[in-house]
């Protein structure tokens, strides 16, 4: 998920937000605002339902920010690069570079998410309950005692045994434990994922039709999200299994043919399209990378900018490439490669290219890896 805009740094990692977010902030204050507080305290004046609701939204997503950053923290002190924390209409995800070393790194980085949440929501409660015990009614009662009702009900959700939930992690971690395979316990936590999505979204279906309205749709949404994202982490489970001991040296195309940032659109198309066979090129100056530009980026430029435009302003980014050295593990670089929306990897030896590694070649190694597998004797999950 990647950011609209950033908000800075918090513990050395970059902090961002989706728009997606402002979808979800209006939701909650609205309703609260307009639906919850009214109801529940009535004939107070307008300004101030609003001044509660939006303190209230403001708040929540103060916490889930604390939620991901505990996740953040917890994954540096075991070895783990983030390489940033975004707030999107799900909630939020933090961005490890990288799996766990063991089950009990796995458990720490899940669970105290889930324990930060349950923390701010007794928090509240205990100051919503001695307000209370003062005789105070008014409607910063409410406002507190909702923060404490939701984080509560934050920690709880995602204690769910389900990926991607922190408790999907906590199951893989307690399967990984128990058999010794990171890969069986990954696609357990993601199979289970999928039946907790079906779940939802059965549920959804039966409180949309009973009346429920909004509640009935956003279980579905949710759901639709969870089994997206189970399917995905068991592919992606299966994959690294399939690559495991492979280095980038072992799947990319080496000395891959390059081309200036100079060049224009139109002489590219015109003299060296059907010359090169690759749907990628890297843009060097003395053997150096200094971007990427792909078919489609060319495809995107009109037939008549062409011959003032060059590969450079429309090339991936010298910041944006996804750099790698030939003996890297081919595993740790896969998260890496969504960080350019190219999907590919420049590999270099001294800052000089020497390779590159496309989807395609990924694909083929995965292919390549499980046929060695089977023939192996070793179960695919």
């Amino acid at each position: 998920m990647r950011a609209s805009f950033r908000l800075g740094r918090i513990v050395g990692v970059p902090v961002g937000v989706n728009w997606s977010v402002l979808v979800i902030f209006l939701l909650i204050a609205w309703a609260l605002s307009a639906n919850q507080f009214p109801r529940t305290y009535p004939d107070r004046p307008g300004f101030a339902y609003v001044l509660a609701g939006l303190a209230a939204a403001v708040v929540f997503f103060l916490g889930l920010l604390a939620h991901e950053v505990s996740h953040a923290v917890v994954a540096k002190r075991n070895g783990l690069e983030v390489g940033g924390i975004t707030l999107w209409l799900f909630g939020g995800v933090a961005e490890l570079k990288g799996e766990a070393p063991n089950p009990g790194a796995e458990l720490r980085i899940a669970g105290i998410g889930p324990l930060v949440s349950l923390l701010i929501g007794a928090f509240f409660g205990v100051i919503a309950a001695g307000l209370a015990m003062t005789g105070y009614n008014g409607l910063w009662l409410g406002a507190l005692a909702w923060l404490a009702g939701i984080n509560v009900l934050l920690a709880v959700f995602n204690v769910l045994p389900a990926a991607p939930l922190d408790g999907g992690r906590l199951l893989r971690a307690a399967v990984w434990k128990a058999t010794g395979d990171r890969t069986k316990a990954s696609v357990v936590a993601a199979r289970a994922g999928w039946v907790l999505g079906a779940l939802l979204i059965g549920l959804g279906f039966w409180q949309f039709f009973a009346g429920g309205g909004f509640g009935g749709l956003w279980l579905i949404l949710i759901g639709w999200f969870l089994i997206g994202a189970a399917g995905m982490e068991e592919r992606q489970a299966r994959m690294g299994s399939a690559l495991h001991g492979l280095r980038v040296a072992d799947v990319m195309t080496p000395q891959p043919q390059t081309a200036s940032g100079d060049m224009t659109v139109a002489d590219f198309v015109g003299h060296y399209l059907f010359a090169y066979r690759h749907s990628a090129l890297p843009l060097v100056e003395d053997d150096r990378p200094v971007g990427l530009v792909t078919l489609d980026r060319v495809r995107g430029v009109p037939a008549d900018q062409r011959y003032g435009t060059t590969l450079a302003e429309v090339a991936c980014r010298a910041d944006d490439l996804v750099l790698a050295s030939p003996d890297e593990s081919l595993n740790e670089l896969l998260p890496r490669l969504s960080e350019c929306a190219d999907g590919r990897a420049l590999v270099v030896v001294d800052g000089r290219l020497v390779g590159i590694v496309s989807p395609s070649d990924i694909s083929r190694a995965a292919q390549r890896g499980s046929m060695r597998e089977q023939m192996a004797g070793r179960p695919v999950p």
